[in-house]
Parts: structure tokens; sequence; C-alpha cells
């Protein structure tokens, strides 16, 4: 299918044929008809691609910070590492789009085959031939109303969302400084719901054009009769409400807004401005109330409404981000919104660069409603797309599952040991086809069975979210692949189990990724314990950092939470330097009413092992970053490994201190042994009892944090 997409290194802007976009529980998939361009949000994000790396550091000090706690945290070359990773992706745009239902797994029985909708949310309602968009931001499009204005509906839906908050009465005066699109729709609503309304801009033609759409009077702000006919249009009180929908770098808006409200009047803030409040004079002495307007209304970044599909109650909020677009339709339907005047171009989606030409200024013509179109077209339901033609190997690898994990720690080790990469497959198409361009795949794709029906591929890397490890491993075991799986392998017993049957009948190598172990820090420290014939003590503490609740993560049925995702890791490791089995497991965790804080996440672990060794395992969430992720000590013979976060570590015998500076937590290691063990027909790196004994004891885990009690494993 075609999409627009920006790399957000280069900047480039350009349209590209992607795989289509594959969707799951709670998700509509869509043929778009029309999509809007938001001029002001997207000339925005699209100038901060096209600026150079300084530019792009000026205008997201926040990622700055990150970058730098990362440098102290897992050094300067894993860290660059990461930059590179994020900086090289291509950038889906757009938010606003209309057009039919293809398919959909909604849990509602809501959205048919054929429907006709419009649908929201950066990321999902892209300008794309096909989306794929939670359930939540879809609405039908009444039958009286066309394509080309249900597309404006996000647009609306802002709109609607700010003058709520204004919560405008019959007869109040309000002023909308900034008349672009949102201000023009802005003012639209506000004369539906019985308002007088006052316009300023910067602009003569969007002064003239909100006159038309119904403002009973417009300016331009640096007009010199502004604040005289303001006087007179207010009768000398100030307006009752202001609703700021312009995007602007400076604080002129929030300045002038305290200046023209009455007493005690609203000020709501929609649009992107800068927001230096000044006290005096007129806020304090106005006692003004200052108000955010969020995005497309109640709703809106919750992941349990947005992503898992939960609506909020109707009787207790009235209006969520859906019903806010069920209503804009609504008004659209009614001939109350008119949308004619405020659309001033459509362009075909492979002419797309010519419409963002005018939205950067490259061409000077007057614009304020841009359309993308999306006739009928051959490949707009191709999932596979071909991208190059290497040679394939022995090995020949397909990957489900492409986020920067992988592409971070996973793929650039592949192709060490002569592994050629086949497919690669992510739900999202520009996802899959900038992985593969960037690595050397032959083939992008959004559709699993891609990489699972190829007889070609003989070996499958896994690194999706959790819930779906286990299905994907069972699936291409049985279709005679070897698999690497990121970790956990499954989220309960039964999936543990069925893994290990159908592990059992395939014949087939299975790796999951516990990496740590293969470090060179971590080998060299279990070296000096080799032979020694005494149980060891491992104590690991982990300042794993807090982590909120609607963290993907965090979710049971979807990341399984951080003792299955993360705590494996660390029981895989005291397996590893015991070289025996656990046989036993105690867990203690905190115990706080703080709804904020995940009790597990702060947690003692003690594990026995058959050889009378004893691993202690504290992992934290509610420590300070300053301080280390990684503490290892491995105690026995009278000796004392330690290990520092991966980067270093220290050898304690003869009443000595020998340093070791051996750096990396073994991702190139694993992926280099698992390929190693492939091409020389070798045992599996990590033996598959041991695999099943790690993972079966975070499920004890679990089980003793609710008996209170030790669990035999």
């Amino acid at each position: 299918m075609k999409q627009v997409i920006q790399n957000f290194k280069t900047g480039e802007l350009y349209v590209d044929e992607v795989p289509n976009p594959s969707i799951s529980e709670n998700m509509v998939l869509v043929e778009n008809k029309f999509s809007l361009i938001s001029a002001g949000t997207e000339r925005g994000t699209v100038k901060v691609g096209k600026a150079s790396l300084i530019g792009k550091a000026k205008q997201r000090p926040d990622l700055v910070a990150q970058v730098l706690q990362n440098i102290k945290k897992e050094g300067l070359k894993a860290t660059i590492d990461k930059v590179k990773t994020k900086l090289d992706s291509l950038k889906a745009l757009g938010y606003s789009t209309s057009g039919v239902v293809a398919a959909s797994m909604d849990s509602n029985s809501k959205f048919r085959p054929g429907d006709r909708v419009a649908c929201a949310g950066q990321d999902y309602a892209s300008h794309a031939e096909v989306v794929a968009i939670p359930q939540n931001l879809v609405v039908k499009i009444p039958e009286n109303v066309s394509f080309e204005e249900a597309s404006f509906t996000t647009l609306g839906a802002i709109a609607l969302q700010g003058v709520r908050q204004a919560e405008p009465r019959l007869g109040d005066k309000v002023c909308v400084i900034g008349l672009g699109l949102l201000g023009q729709l802005t003012v639209q609503l506000l004369k539906a719901n019985g308002c007088r309304v006052f316009g300023i801009d910067l602009s003569k033609n969007l002064i003239d054009l909100a006159i038309t759409s119904g403002a009973d009077g417009a300016m331009l702000r640096n007009d010199s009769n502004l604040n005289t006919a303001i006087d007179n249009f207010t009768d000398g009180h100030g307006f009752d409400s202001v609703i700021i929908t312009a995007a602007a770098p400076s604080n002129d808006p929030i300045e002038l807004s305290a200046v023209i409200s009455r007493k005690k009047g609203k000020v709501i803030v929609v649009g992107a401005v800068k927001m230096d409040i000044p006290r005096d004079p007129d806020f304090y002495r106005k006692e003004l109330e200052l108000k955010m307007s969020c995005s497309y209304g109640p709703g809106r970044y919750d992941n349990k409404y947005e992503e898992d599909g939960h609506d909020y109650p109707f009787a207790y909020v009235r209006y969520t981000e859906q019903r806010n677009m069920e209503t804009f339709l609504d008004l659209i339907s009614q001939g109350t919104v008119k949308l004619d005047n405020l659309i001033t171009h459509t362009f075909d989606i492979s002419e797309a660069e010519k419409a963002y030409d005018i939205v950067l200024g490259k061409v000077e013509e007057p614009h304020i409603g841009i359309l993308l179109a999306y006739p009928e077209s051959k490949t707009k339901k191709t999932s596979l797309v071909s991208v190059q033609s290497n040679a394939v190997s022995t090995i020949n690898i397909g990957f489900i599952g492409a986020g920067s994990f992988a592409q971070s720690y996973l793929i650039p080790y592949t192709k060490k040991e002569g592994a050629s990469l086949d497919t690669v497959v992510t739900t999202k198409g520009i996802t899959a086809k900038n992985v593969a361009s960037k690595f050397g795949f032959n083939k992008a794709s959004s559709e699993a069975r891609d990489i699972l029906d190829n007889d070609q591929i003989n070996t499958v890397f896994i690194a999706t979210p959790h819930n779906s490890h286990a299905p994907y491993t069972m699936e291409a075991l049985k279709a005679g692949k070897n698999v690497f799986v990121e970790k956990p392998l499954a989220m309960n017993y039964d999936e543990l189990e069925e893994v290990k049957k159908v592990y059992l009948e395939s014949n087939r190598k299975l790796m999951v990724g516990f990496n740590r172990r293969f470090s060179p820090i971590a080998e060299k420290i279990k070296s000096e314990f080799v032979g020694n014939g005494e149980p060891k003590v491992v104590n690991i503490r982990v300042n794993a950092g807090f982590l909120p609740k609607d963290h993907w993560t965090q979710h049971k049925e979807i990341g399984g939470g951080r003792i299955i995702g993360e705590m494996c890791h660390f029981i895989d490791l005291m397996q590893y330097f015991t070289d025996a089995k656990p046989v036993k497991v105690y867990a203690a965790s905190i115990k706080t009413d703080n709804q904020n804080l995940t009790s597990e996440d702060n947690i003692s672990i003690t594990v026995s092992f058959s050889d009378g060794s004893i691993g202690n395992l504290l992992y934290l969430g509610n420590g300070d970053k300053s301080l280390p992720k990684e503490l290892i000590e491995v105690f026995s013979g009278g000796k004392v490994g330690r290990i520092h976060d991966f980067r270093k570590g220290d050898l304690h015998k003869g009443n000595k201190l020998i340093k070791l500076k051996l750096d990396g937590k073994g991702h190139k290691q694993e992926v280099e042994a698992f390929l190693k063990s492939l091409k020389e027909t070798t045992e599996a790196p990590i033996p598959f009892e041991s695999i099943y004994l790690t993972t079966l004891t975070t499920f004890k885990v679990l089980d003793s944090l609710a008996t209170g009690m030790a669990q035999d494993i």
C-alpha cells in the first residue's frame, strides 16, 4: 500500500509502498478514502524531522536528558547505538481519516466490513491507503456526510473539546486566538452554542474566512484598533472566555488572553503556545481560570481506553473522545458545521509531496484544509513487499517483531555467522519496510504467516509483546523452524507445558534470550568457581526503577508483569553460576496502599538449588536512577566475584582485588552462540531443561507471593 513517510534522520518526506498493517483484538482495519493534513501540527512535526541533530536536541530537551541518563547507566557506545536506531526510523504522518471498514476485531461487534467510518489517532489514522485503528478511535459516518467532510472529524473533536472546557453559555462573548483550521472549526462550534464570537489572527485571509464561518468580528493581531474594537464588542467587560487555538513559539497569545478577558473569565489553551503565565497584573487581579484542553477529549492517552477498548460509563463521562467525534459528525449532518469553505486543496496520495510543499511554504499558496485522496489500488491489500534480493544462505532468518530492542541488540549480530535475512514482520508496515531497508532483509510484511509458511526460512527470531511468545514459538516449531524467542518463553503454566510438548516433538532448536549468562564478565567470573565442589551464594540486586502501571509490560494479559517478564533473567543467571537446578523458592514483596506503586516490583526472592547453593534476588522499583542498575555477587570457596552493571567487575581471591574490565550484557554473544549451534549442528547454547525451570520458577514466585509460603519447583 502507499503511505506518506518521513525519514526522521534525514527529514526526507516521500510516498512509499509498504506492507498494509495487521489488526489484533479491539482494532478495526480501514481502507482510507480521504485523510486531512493538519497543517499546523504536521508542519511542526515535519520541521523537527528536517532539523539537524542539534536542532532536534534544542526542540526536545527532555530526550537529551534521557540520553545523558542512559550514558550513565549503559555506557556511551550502547547509548549511541540506541540513539542511532531511534533517529534512523520512519515516521508516519497524519491522524484524521475517513474510509470503509475492511475487517474488524472490535469487542462490541459494532463495526462490519463496508461500514463508512471516520478514524483518529497519531500513528493509527495515518496518511496511508489502509490503516489499523483501535475501536474507540473509530466512529460511523452518517449517511448524508461525505468522506471528505468526515476526514475532518479528529480536528473537529479537538475543537469541540476546547469549547467544552470553556463551558460557554447562551449569549457568552468568546474570543478565538488563532484562526487556522482548528480556530475556524472552533468559531462554528461556538456559534452553534449561541455565543457571540470574535477572532484574532496574523493573516488577513484567515480573518476574512472567520467572518465567512460565522464570526461576529475578527481582526489582525497587529491592528492598532484591536483593543478599542474588543472594548466595544464586550461593552467594556472583556471576554467571558478566550480559546487559544494558535500554534506559536511566543508568549503573546497567553499575555493577550489575560488582557482581553473579563474578571473571573476563562482562558482555554488548545494550541501549542509558549506558556509563561504572568501573575501580574491581569491573571492575578482578574482571578482568571486557566484550563488545558486535552486533545480529542476524555480517554486520550489512557491506554486502557484507547488500546484495550475499555469505554468510560456514559452516565459519568458523557463526552469521551469517541463521543466527541460522533457529536462533530452529527453537527455536520445537521448542517450546523459547514466545511465547504475550509477545503482548499485535494491531492491524490501519490502526489502528497506537492501537498506538503504548500504546507511547508515551499509553494506560496493560500491554504487551510488540504485533503489526500485514496483511489482504488491493486497493491493496497498486500501484506508482503519485496525490498531487495540478496542471496539466501544455509541459515535463513525471519524476524517476527522488530522494535527498538530487536534493532539494537538482535538483528545487527545475525549476519556474523553467515546467516541471511529473509523477511521481517511487524504489525505496522512502515516499521517492517524501514527495518528491511536498514538491515538488508529481502522482504517486509505485516503478517507472521509470510514467515511461518515460507519453507525457505529455517530459523525464526521472535521479539514481539510477551503474550505472543509462546503461540509464535509453537507455530514456528510446528512449521519445522529453529526458534530464538525473547524472554519470557511463556506467560503461565499451561502455555509452558504446551511449548514443552511441541518442542520435544519438533526436533528443532529452541533458544530464549537470557543474554546475561553470555556476557564476557559473567563467563570470566564463572570460570573462577568451576570444579571447587562447594555450593555457592549468589546475591543479585537490581535497581530496576519505577515503571507506571499503564506500561504495557505491567499489563497482566500482555506483558505479564516484571516477575515473569524481567526477573526470569536473574533466575537464569543463578542457574548459570551454580550449574544446578532450582528446587524451592520463597518470595516476599512490599505492601502498600499507594495505587501508583506495584508491590511486586519491590520484591525479595530466595531460590534453593539442588547442589545446596542459594540465590538471593532483590528486585527494586523504588530506588533512584543515580544508583547503577545491577550488582551481582558470587561467593564460594574463599573467593568473591562481583559484576557492576555488566560494565566492569572485580574478583577477590588470595587477599587480593583483581579488577575486571569486560563490558557488555551478552546480547552479541548469545545470538552468535545460537547461530553457531545451528551452523555446526551442536547442542543449543542453553539446555531446554534450564529454560523450562527458569520459566517455571517465575510462576512459582507468583504462587509464593499469593500463599506466603515457599514453593517446591
